[in-house]
């Protein structure tokens, strides 16, 4: 804001009444559009733009104009990835050491987002750019996410102007927890009249971009578009996934194999690269029971036409931008991966996820599996594929999501399409780079500077760095050349093309484990021409290994990695973990039209006795329906009249 210095007439018709005409603020001219796409639970090896066996038609399209990137990291869980994306720093130094709801006191648990990191969209809003969100947010502490607020780390108190999505860590694709703004609604049709989560953020989306360019056609936008899928529950119509019927009948371990050799073919791994082995644990698809196979194969079809239909809806927004003619000058980050492919789904697999969360795998028997085989990917089921096809999926890499110490968990295949800005069409680079380099490549393509103050703070710097020189050099020299890595106390540090990384916790044991001391936890090295992981040097390079070591420690307290906490069941229960909650005591009043509340808006009332009163006014003629109820179809309760 400038304040007008100079003359002041009485009589605004004198003649030397003169103030500068008010322009609006615009980033420099030429600034591109920006589209960042955040899919959610995806591994390097299941895009077909990768090698792998989902047909992703609009991903092949734009990195056949664009660049694919090969070695491109996240932090190997949702929230993390995120909150890392969206401020340029690493995701312990903005709080946001694992997921929101396992946060604790320590800062770099905290989930609490520091003010002297503003985010990227914050920045872009105040210079001109036109902001939007659409589809996931898991950035609000558990203790904010409820209608009173505060709203200040919801995406529009965090630079976006408009927000349509779900504010937690999964949704059903059916019937979404929907919010607009900070507004919970209604999904607009029912899963009967066709309806489906990605579909409706795609409509949004293109809704939102089309009155954008009709209104402020000289204004570039900024959307950060993050479906729900490929989270579980894996929801689609059942046409998508009966395209792949039968495709997968060869198992985890032969599909792992088709997929190195076209990701060979395709050149996104070297000849060189090494197929891992599978990790302890996970079991050979020959060794499954067979009255499972058919219940295995019908999860990765479903899986696959989830992905694929996915794609085809980003698709319609790329339509979107071609027909305004705005898609040559608009910078698009496709991330095909918030971390690695999902284990948390069992060993076989679970048609109920919410079945596993609280320890009752055993009712999912091969009988009750089969008998509701048909109804896996619906609106009654809540289902999740097994970590034979989660690791397949992160081909050629081992492990899966959560395990930050591996590429399986932290390799996400990455396309950049800039027609306007990239020269490069149809190329590879493979230079490292990892979420937090988004940042400070947006605003180094739009012409901005990083910010040193926002709303009077000063900023810490962004510790990321700029991809742009790699957009038209496929040698340009690697700027990030250093990078640790830790989630649920799985740890692992990069430096100039060497890792040393260690195991700590297995992604399907989710309840109180019995885990090894940290100093116990056993470290491999690997070397800068080890592509995959897949030749331990520790034993025979023990310095190296100890050099690294010291690096990661060193990285870890300058980022708030320590205290490390390897706790994950007992981090569900607020007290221990020392975070606040927003219903204190053991009773809570509610009214009638206070609907769609978060669990973290209403008192806990898990592992514990409790009793529900109701004051009701029934008409003279009766009436019978649900007074109150907390969940839907895959669990919870309800305390309802029927007459």
């Amino acid at each position: 804001e400038r304040k007008h210095v100079g003359l002041t007439t009485y009589d605004a018709k004198d003649p030397e009444t003169s103030y500068p005409p008010i322009e609006p603020m615009r980033p420099p001219k030429g600034a591109p559009n920006v589209l960042v796409v955040l899919l959610d639970d995806v591994g390097f090896g299941a895009s077909s733009a990768f090698g792998g066996p989902v047909d992703m038609p609009v991903a092949e399209r734009l990195a056949a104009n664009g660049l694919k990137y090969n070695r491109f990291h996240t932090t190997a869980l949702c929230a993390p990835t995120r909150q890392a994306l969206l401020t340029g720093r690493n995701h312990h130094s903005v709080g946001m050491g694992s997921i929101t709801e396992l946060a604790t006191s320590a800062p770099g648990q905290s989930s609490l987002r520091p003010l002297d990191a503003a985010p990227l969209a914050e920045t872009l809003k105040f210079n001109g750019y036109s902001t939007a969100q659409f589809g996931k947010c898991h950035e609000v502490p558990p203790w904010h996410n409820n209608p009173m607020g505060p709203f200040d780390q919801w995406p529009t108190g965090s630079g976006f102007e408009y927000f349509y999505g779900f504010v937690c860590a999964e949704t059903n694709q059916y019937y979404p927890t929907l919010t607009e703004g900070t507004n919970s609604v209604e999904p607009p049709k029912t899963p009967e009249e066709g309806y489906h989560f990605t579909e409706d953020i795609a409509e949004k989306a293109n809704k939102w971009i089309r009155q954008q360019k009709a209104l402020m056609p000289d204004k570039p936008f900024f959307i950060y578009w993050a479906p729900g899928a490929t989270h579980a529950p894996h929801h689609v119509p059942e046409e998508w996934s009966d395209k792949y019927k039968g495709q997968f009948s060869q198992g985890w371990d032969k599909l792992r194999e088709e997929t190195f050799a076209r990701q060979k073919e395709l050149g996104v791994i070297p000849q060189d690269a090494q197929l891992t082995e599978r990790g302890e644990g996970i079991p050979a698809w020959d060794d499954m029971p067979d009255e499972l196979k058919p219940i295995l194969e019908r999860q990765m079809e479903i899986y696959a036409g989830f992905l694929e239909h996915t794609d085809v809806q980003l698709g319609k927004m790329i339509d979107t931008l071609e027909n305004l003619e705005v898609l040559d000058n608009t910078l698009i980050y496709y991330i095909i991966g918030d971390n690695g492919a999902s284990a948390e789904g069992t060993l076989q697999g679970t048609f109920n996820e919410y079945i596993v969360i609280n320890g009752l795998n055993h009712l999912e028997t091969p009988e009750f599996l089969m008998e509701n085989i048909d109804k896996f990917g619906g609106p009654e089921a809540y289902n999740h594929f097994a970590v034979g096809w989660a690791h397949a999926m992160d081909t050629p890499y081992q492990w899966t999501k959560q395990v930050a110490s591996h590429w399986g968990g932290t390799r996400n295949a990455t396309i950049v399409h800039w027609p306007k800005g990239i020269q490069s069409k149809g190329e590879i680079r493979s230079q490292f780079f990892h979420v937090i380099d988004v940042a400070g490549t947006v605003l180094e393509a739009a012409g901005l500077p990083e910010p040193t103050f926002v709303n009077g703070i000063q900023q810490k710097p962004y510790e990321g760095f700029s991809m742009l020189d790699s957009f038209d050099n496929a040698d340009a020299p690697e700027t990030h050349s250093t990078q640790y890595f830790e989630m649920f106390c799985n740890r692992g540090i990069y430096h100039q093309g060497w890792t040393a990384c260690t195991k700590h916790r297995t992604p399907w044991e989710i309840g109180v484990a019995e885990l090894p001391a940290l100093d116990d936890d056993v470290w491999e090295l690997y070397s800068p021409d080890d592509w995959s992981q897949a030749n331990d040097l520790a034993a025979e390079m023990p310095d190296k290994l100890h050099e690294l070591q010291r690096l990661w420690l060193i990285e870890a307290v300058k980022y708030n990695v320590l205290p490390l906490d390897d706790r994950l069941a007992e981090r569900f229960n607020p007290d221990l973990a020392g975070r606040p909650q927003l219903i204190q005591g053991q009773r809570q009043l509610l009214f009638g039209g206070m609907g769609r509340l978060s669990v973290y808006a209403v008192l806990a009332l898990k592992n514990k006795s409790y009793a529900v009163t109701a004051e009701v006014t029934v008409p003279e003629g009766g009436a019978e329906g649900v007074i109150v109820a907390q969940g839907g179809i895959t669990g919870g309760w309800s305390i309802y009249a029927k007459a």
